[in-house]
């Protein structure tokens, strides 16, 4: 015997916001940062990978321009979406925050478009910050170009180090004591405002409030600015303490 039986519609998990997300395909910690920055009640997030190279050069990030329609395009269609994030740093300032924008709205509907470099002028805007201290884990031509792109918003980097890093894998094991060794060598110089530790990959969540602590002043990350940016847009003003001055205060 089969039976059909009648049903109702209930309102969106995001009740509050509905957030997408593009995330490169190797990266293996901004989700997880996600998981522990959102609400975890009405605000809901969707997840679409993007393929990406397994090493990192200003060529295997530019090609995920036109790879980015297509990403966004996976995420439900029928969510309305209030912000959707594109999950890389040095791919933005190569490709350029405006086109990131209008390639993500090809693909999808969303009210507001941000990337971490977006994210992170505005992080600086909030805190009164133009001087970084910038820690990079790549190699020199990505860095570069996301130096030349900050100072294009009139965010200045006279302090900056890197691991020299190109392959993706071994950026998101690179651990929290070499975080925080090369995060309290940058500031020791003393020549800079903030502290900014770039990549959604690296694993910089646990690190912030322990470096802001030893220092005095703001420590800021991808993942960190690019979660507050999306909730900001989309008008969840919620304060989360343990995670820096960005997400406490701001």
């Amino acid at each position: 015997m089969s039976r059909v039986f009648p049903y109702t519609l209930g309102p969106p998990i995001g009740t509050r916001a509905n957030l997408g997300l593009v995330v490169l395909q190797p990266d293996e910690t901004l989700e997880h940062d996600c998981r522990r920055l959102l609400p975890q009640e009405g605000v809901a997030l969707y997840v679409s990978r993007i393929v990406s190279g397994t090493e990192v050069s200003t060529d295997s990030l530019g090609a995920m321009e036109a790879r980015l329609p297509e990403a966004a395009g996976r995420l439900p269609e029928a969510v309305s979406f209030d912000v959707v994030g594109y999950g890389c740093t040095s791919a933005t300032a190569v490709i350029g925050a405006p086109r990131v924008s209008a390639l993500v709205r090809e693909g999808c509907s969303a009210q507001a478009v941000t990337e971490p470099l977006s994210a992170l002028v505005a992080a600086c805007g909030a805190l009164e910050v133009t001087r970084l201290a910038l820690l990079s884990p790549y190699v020199a031509e990505v860095s570069d170009g996301l130096r030349r792109a900050l100072s294009a918003q009139g965010i200045e980097t006279p302090t900056f180090g890197s691991f020299d890093e190109a392959v993706e894998s071994r950026v998101a094991r690179i651990d929290e004591a070499s975080l925080m060794a090369a995060g309290r060598a940058l500031m020791a110089d003393g020549d800079a405002e903030a502290l900014f530790l770039s990549c959604t990959n690296l694993r910089t969540l646990g690190v912030l409030e322990a470096l802001e602590q030893e220092t005095g002043k703001p420590v800021l990350s991808s993942n960190q600015v690019l979660i507050w940016h999306m909730l900001r847009l989309a008008g969840v003003a919620d304060r989360v303490s343990g995670y820096g001055r960005l997400f406490r205060d701001v």
